[in-house]
């Protein structure tokens, strides 16, 4: 499988600008074609999406940010299929379709099964997903096909010994979670190195959570290069490793992607005691973090009590990290337009759709005890 270009940022569909910050679907579609104008003017081509990111609008909104406003050999799509929302067979085409319909692409440059772990896996097999996509591209309406992963390094060995078709394998990778036990950043990455499969990375800065550190760990890169932003690191650390490439960036407003872009458009990997200092961070950030959750919102589409459950985790841990100051007001808002955390019904479909293994309902209580 043929390498993108050298610039290996990509542009994540997935934490777009909102006019309405309490609905995921309501886009600030203005914005995003700034920001599309601007990714695209600075030499970068790659943009992700997937079915059911921001309310299921973002692919409709890279149809009318994107697609419909540069030529189509100037970008290159990626979206997926998640099997939460497949059922039968023919479901897989129908949603294929309506991604075709609501991009306008004509065909997808990279298309991925979306969030592979053990019980999706047996789904996506029974449902023959992964011959159904052969046959996606063999037809043309996809040009390079894969998968993206949350599980353990042996079920990827498994799944890449089972399918060497999948050209490509798209991780979760960051410098926080290169050792954690339930994410192992590091075996899921090796492992996609020894089957020989270009990895693409998600969530390199951890939902925001490598964006704004602990003082001691901000003024350490600070120290070292007081030019580079924080969140710079994350990224360059993910772009340094051997067999990266591309590394998504989930960019929700024009000065995100504007200095994403500014370091990325000429990049230097990380030196090694660039590295060392990534993972001295992590272990000052392991020492205060409360909820590793990365706001990705899967959680929350399918809730029937409707909580906001990543943002009353960030508040949670901003509670925690300032030595117990509550955010009372800040959850009494959220709360004006959602669940409170109190009326969760243990139902157990946002630790279904977690694919950082969050004991969800547990923490709600804690959440509810702290606040409420």
């Amino acid at each position: 499988m043929e390498f993108l270009p050298e610039k290996k940022l990509g542009f994540g569909l997935m934490r777009l600008p909102r006019n309405n910050p309490n609905d995921a679907a309501d886009i600030d579609v203005e914005q995003v074609k700034q920001m599309v104008d601007l990714f695209i003017e600075r030499g970068f081509t790659y943009f992700d999406t997937a079915w059911m990111y921001m309310g299921f609008n973002s692919e409709k909104v890279a149809g009318e940010a994107l697609v419909s406003r540069h030529p189509r050999d100037t970008f290159t799509l990626s979206t997926k299929l998640h099997v939460d929302f497949v059922e039968t067979k023919e479901d897989r085409d129908r949603i294929f379709n309506e991604q075709l319909s609501k991009t306008g692409a004509g065909y997808f440059d990279y298309y991925l099964l979306h969030a592979i772990e053990a019980g999706k896996y047996e789904k996506y097999e029974a449902l023959d997903c992964f011959t159904w996509l052969a046959e996606k591209k063999a037809q043309g309406l996809v040009k390079h096909m894969g998968f993206s992963f949350h599980d353990t390094p042996e079920l990827l060995d498994q799944i890449l010994r089972e399918h060497p078709e999948m050209e490509f394998v798209q991780l979760q990778l960051n410098y926080l979670d290169w050792e954690s036990e339930s994410v192992q950043s590091r075996a899921c990455y090796e492992v996609a190195r020894a089957h020989d499969k270009p990895v693409i990375v998600m969530e390199p800065v951890k939902g925001g959570t490598l964006a704004s550190l602990p003082e001691t760990a901000e003024n350490m890169f600070l120290n070292h290069d007081p030019s580079a932003s924080i969140p710079s690191w994350a990224v360059r650390f993910a772009a340094s490793l051997p067999g990266v490439m591309m590394v998504l960036s989930g960019m929700s407003d024009l000065a995100q992607l504007d200095n994403n872009t500014s370091y990325m458009k000429e990049f230097v990997p990380l030196t090694e005691e660039e590295t060392d200092m990534c993972f001295r961070a992590a272990g000052i950030i392991n020492g205060q973090i409360t909820i590793p959750c990365t706001s990705c919102h899967y959680c929350t589409e399918g809730c029937p009590m409707q909580i906001c459950i990543p943002e009353y985790f960030a508040l949670y841990n901003e509670a925690k990290r300032e030595g117990g100051a509550c955010q009372k007001d800040a959850y009494a808002a959220l709360g004006a337009d959602h669940g409170a955390a109190s009326v969760c019904i243990a139902c157990g479909q946002c630790e279904n759709a977690c694919p950082q293994h969050l004991p969800i309902i547990e923490t709600l209580q804690d959440v509810a005890l702290t606040f409420e």
